[in-house]
Order: C-alpha cells, then structure tokens, then sequence
C-alpha cells in the first residue's frame, strides 16, 4: 500500500491529467457523460433490485441498495471516466500542491459538472423510454418515494446529507489511489458506497439521473424548480466533503506538500522547472 505522500503524488497526476482535458473539450465532454450514465445505472440497479424488497416489506432493502450501488463507481473508476464528485477532491488536492491552478481545477470542475449532467439527463431520458421501470411497478414506486423524500428535506439536510455523502465517495477514492490491488480497489469501492446508500446521504449526480428519470416519466415531485435546488444544496455539501474533508484533509496529513516547490529544489539555477 502507497503511503499518503506518495498517494498524494498520484492524486496530483491525475489532477494534471483530468485539468488537462479541458485542452481537448469533445473528449472531456464524453468522458463527463459516459461518468453521468454510469452512475445512472446503479440508479436504476438500485431500485429495480430493493423496490421489490420495500414493496414486500423486508427490513434488508436498504442493505441491497447500498451493495449494488457500488457497481456504479467501480464502472466508473475501472472503465475510466470524469466523476464531478471524486474530482472535486483530486482537483483540489493538485490545486494545493500546485500541479495545477486554481483557475484550472475550477473550471475543469465546472465543466466535468456539466458533462455528468448532460449524461445523466439522456440516460435518464433512455430508461423513461425504455419502460423498464413500467414492468417493474415496485422499482417505479421507491423512485417516486425517493422523489418525494427529497422534496420534504430542507437545504440544511440536503447540504449536511450531500458533505456526508461526498465523504464517503471521495474516500473510496483516496483508498484506491493507496492500494495497487484491483481487488483490494474493488473491496473498498463497495464497503463505502455500502455505507453512503444504506445511510441515505446524497450524491449529486445520482440525484441527476433520479430527477431525470421522475421529469421524464412525470412524477409529482419532480420539477425543474425542486431538480434545481437540489443539485445546488447537494452539490455544495458534496464540495466541501469532497474538497475540503477529505481533499484538504489529506493533502494537510501529507504535509501539505508542493509540487512546484519540489521541481524547483531540483533545477538547477540556470533552468525552470518544469510541470505537466
């Protein structure tokens, strides 16, 4: 297992890499919808396995939510994909070691925001029109239940439920980034997406497939007003879990480290150093 130093050298690589993409925008953009749909499908994952179990009144339904959730950020993560929330730690984990700019890592931020929408919204729209969740009465029922539990949270609870969340995802992360061991990257993935789910804290992108899907196939408490809302109070918590717990968390436990204060100590005093 990598040390947090080291961890944090890959995490400032990956910050280069993701800040990096905004230099080939088609590409990015692909990379952000393709992250939006996969988080789709363990939406949909979610309640087509655990809506049954509500219906029928087993006590095990949130305990089946949460471990097939975990199949959506191992998609992501394995197949390779622009995740907003997971880059909201790594961006600014290379903003505060000085890979990349802080103008860059925003702006990629905001861009991989954006792409995740626009996929969330067309998968969104497939399943709606697929009617899979039509032929699966109790998958649709905990969908709209969903909804409507989201309606009745303040901002405050959206907010707190969204740094909670975030915690937990970006942590999966930041255990891969340690480990070498697909398996082990796997493992971790799913014990935390476990403890996200089965909680009921909130991630901003599945709230944009689960918004899409209610829009789409007109449930009542799915409005643009109510969809609104939520992506800014959800998507604010998820920042500061993200960013600043566990981004600046770890970077501060590292070190706080600079990557721009290494190269130079390294160059000699006729050249610059230089970064990717």
């Amino acid at each position: 297992m990598r040390t947090i130093e080291d961890a944090l050298d890959v995490q400032a690589d990956a910050a280069v890499h993701k800040a990096d993409g905004l230099r080939t925008p088609g590409r990015f953009a692909v990379s952000g919808m393709l992250a939006g749909s996969y988080i789709g499908v363990g939406v949909v994952l979610m309640v087509s396995t655990a809506g049954p179990l509500i219906a029928a009144g087993d006590g095990l339904a949130k305990l089946v939510a949460g471990l097939v959730f975990g199949v959506a950020l191992t998609i992501v993560v394995f197949a390779g994909a622009d995740l907003v929330t997971s880059s909201m730690m790594t961006l600014t984990q290379g903003a505060a070691m000085r890979a990349i700019g802080a103008g860059r890592a925003a702006a990629a931020l905001v861009f991989t925001f954006v792409a995740n929408l626009v996929g969330a919204v067309l998968f969104g729209g497939l399943i709606a029109l697929s009617g899979v969740l039509h032929t699966n009465p109790a998958a649709g029922a905990m969908l709209d239940d969903m909804l409507a539990a989201k309606a009745a949270e303040g901002p405050l609870e959206l907010f707190v439920r969204g740094v909670l969340c975030n915690v937990l995802v970006c942590v999966a992360i930041w255990m891969c980034a340690r480990l070498t061991s697909d398996g082990a990257k796997i493992a971790v993935i799913f014990a935390a997406i476990l403890a996200f789910i089965s909680s009921g804290f909130e991630h901003v992108v599945a709230n944009m497939t689960t918004y899409s899907i209610g829009l789409f196939t007109g449930s009542p408490d799915a409005t643009l007003a109510l969809f609104g809302s939520n992506l800014l109070w959800v998507g604010l918590g998820n920042l500061v879990g993200g960013a600043v717990v566990i981004g600046l968390g770890y970077w501060l436990l590292g070190g706080s480290p600079r990557v721009a204060a290494a190269a130079s100590a390294l160059a000699s005093p006729a050249e610059e150093p230089t970064l990717r």
